[in-house]
């Protein structure tokens, strides 16, 4: 029986850039950055409250995972902003949204009361989204 999800992949278009986003904007930490073969490295972050999820920043290059032709197709697909990735949640979602914006981070929508709580919508540095929650 799986008990619990330990890492889900983002695919990123440059892993540095991502590295800023991801741990100077959003505020997660590191928790691998490790070597992974030529030109190529293992980076996963964590949500500071929730270290047991890694987020692997996956470059998308050709190699193993992509031929030349389907990393191109994906590198359009992630910088026209195709692929929403998950829901991150925060206990006062105005305050989050405000120190994110300040920081930089695009949001594609303002928090906004739904029927499953306080949403907010933001795009990463490589163009994926997601969503800010706060539950009612």
């Amino acid at each position: 029986m799986i008990n619990k999800l330990s890492h889900v992949s983002v695919f990123v278009l440059d892993q540095d850039s991502a590295f800023n986003f991801y741990v100077n904007k959003l505020g997660f930490r590191v928790h691998t950055d490790a070597p992974m073969g030529p030109g190529t490295r293992w980076l996963t972050v964590c949500p500071p409250h929730q270290p047991e999820l890694e987020i692997s920043l996956m470059p998308i290059a050709e190699g193993m995972m992509f031929t030349k032709e389907s990393a191109e197709q994906m590198r359009t697909l992630v910088r026209q902003g195709t692929f929403g990735f998950g829901v991150f949640e925060c206990a006062d979602i105005y305050a989050t949204y405000e120190e994110l914006k300040s920081k930089g981070v695009e949001f594609k929508k303002e928090p906004k009361k739904e029927f499953y709580g306080i949403e907010a919508l933001f795009k990463d540095d490589s163009g994926n989204w997601f969503s800010l929650g706060q539950k009612p």
